[in-house]
């Protein structure tokens, strides 16, 4: 199982300057992939610019976005970020989408919520049908060795999406288990549309290593919107080595493709104590 780091885009006052230098180290460690998080409504940069920052700073590490809330694009739009994305790293992008949980995003993007299902799956079909003659460059298909594309939610809906559009499947985060189940329904779904072979399946979790009620703070606050249900997931955070490498273990163990692990606090410490761990 490959392991990545996310880039602290979401987490509230993280500057230009800590962003690039955590690229920059992460592009020298023992990560697979540098992932961001999407997010309007709140303190945080926007997904394709934090990536194409970190595209021109970084040679060998992928990027991806873990998840971009398709919805809030128009497909166009949409498509055109990421092939940007893709060209200024040199072929190193994957794209995951999902339709997100919160509403205010919607409305600050003055987006109708209640429609997104189907926005995402015109988003989807565009970008595996119309965009390759659309005109649109730099010309990378997605999918079929060009821009992976990963589709992530956990309803029947959604899995649907991911199996008739995706390359594989983005999980939300949590114990193992939870992606364990996740990733059965993933396989599922892919088999019951007649796929060949099996989606990729990506998961994530959070990290706080240095400054551990610092990154539960956050988490709390990032996940305010789902009210008591919040603090659960700000006890996940991963403080210790054992935590992450029994974490690790528990992914790996369920059949995880890939780990994202985000972290909760833009310390450049934290970055180097999850390579540590890693080692």
């Amino acid at each position: 199982m490959k392991v990545g780091i996310g880039l602290p885009n979401t987490v509230p006052g993280c500057d230009g300057a800590t962003l690039v230098e955590w690229a920059r180290r992460a592009d020298g460690g023992p990560f697979s992939t540098l992932a961001v998080l999407d997010r309007v409504r709140y303190d945080s940069v926007e997904p394709f610019a934090a990536l194409s920052a970190a595209a021109a700073v970084t040679s060998r590490i992928g990027l991806a976005t873990m998840i971009a809330i398709g919805p809030l694009r128009g497909p166009a739009m949409l498509a055109k970020q990421a092939v940007s994305v893709d060209a200024l790293s040199g072929g190193r992008f994957t794209l995951g989408l999902a339709v997100g949980a919160r509403l205010d995003d919607y409305d600050a993007a003055g987006v109708d919520h209640r429609t997104r299902g189907a926005a995402l799956s015109t988003q989807l079909a565009y970008l595996r049908g119309e965009f390759d003659s659309a005109g649109i460059g730099p010309t990378v298909p997605f999918g079929a060795k060009g821009i992976e594309l990963l589709v992530g939610g956990t309803s029947g809906a959604a899995l649907a999406r991911m199996a008739r559009y995706g390359d594989g499947y983005a999980h939300g985060g949590g114990p193992p288990r939870a992606f364990g189940s996740a990733a059965t329904k993933a396989r599922a779904a892919w088999r019951d549309l007649g796929r060949p072979g099996a989606p990729a399946l990506w998961g994530q979790g959070y990290i706080a290593l240095g400054d551990a009620e610092r990154g539960r703070d956050y988490l709390r606050d990032y996940y305010a919107f789902t009210g008591p249900f919040a603090e659960k997931i700000a006890a996940g955070a991963l403080t210790s080595v054992r935590e992450v490498k029994d974490y690790v273990r528990g992914y790996a163990d369920e059949g995880c493709d890939e780990l994202i692990l985000f972290p909760t606090v833009a310390d450049l410490d934290d970055l180097d104590r999850l390579a540590e761990a890693l080692s």
